[in-house]
């Protein structure tokens, strides 16, 4: 698998389920380019693992695709257990397009089919942010573990630091940027379930 492939996946390579949820829906790379606005080549790279998607990318993918970022990323990890320890935690890394770094998920809660809530925390490198904003259905909330954090909701901006917490219904347009010298870590919970 390439490097900036997605990574430390426990079974199926993210490419080939793009591929598969693409085919299952009857489109083509056409298609589905026009649908999340991109061009089919990075389709193609995206579908091949040799480039790895934007957090934007990813919820644009899903929802042209009608599943869900968890589906698409976590078919083979699951458990009926309620709790999960450090070790056993699967970790998502999404490189974005500037060369200082990328966004790094961590999944605080097994992934259940149909669940309703869900947790991570959202490890984002300094001068690092989210590829522009996204909308979908749900709520969100927060809680910034470390470092500096500017969240964007709609037109408003705030600036987040260690100990400030959030809440906002998902389908405002929202994203986030690293504004801090520091790898930030935010504790995020949403519902229903999106990555």
């Amino acid at each position: 698998m390439k490097k900036n492939a997605y990574i430390k996946s426990t079974g199926t390579p993210l490419g080939m389920r793009l591929r598969h949820a693409r085919l299952v829906q009857e489109m083509t790379l056409k298609q589905l380019a026009q649908k999340v606005e991109c061009s089919e080549s990075l389709l193609s790279k995206l579908e091949n693992d040799a480039a790895s998607p934007s957090l934007a990318m990813l919820h644009r993918l899903a929802k042209a695709l009608e599943t869900s970022i968890a589906d698409l990323m976590a078919d083979d990890w699951t458990a009926d257990q309620p709790v999960l320890k450090p070790a056993q935690r699967n970790r998502k890394r999404f490189l974005q397009r500037s060369k200082k770094g990328g966004i790094e998920l961590e999944n605080l809660t097994w992934h259940h089919k149909g669940g309703l809530l869900q947790g991570n925390i959202h490890i984002i490198e300094p001068g690092v942010a989210s590829d522009g904003l996204i909308e979908h259905h749900g709520e969100e909330m927060g809680y910034v573990l470390e470092g500096e954090l500017e969240l964007r909701l709609g037109d408003d901006v705030w600036t987040l630091e260690q100990g400030d917490s959030f809440y906002f219904p998902s389908q405002i347009p929202h994203g986030y940027r690293n504004i801090g010298t520091v790898v930030a870590r935010v504790l995020w919970v949403n519902t229903p379930v999106t990555f």
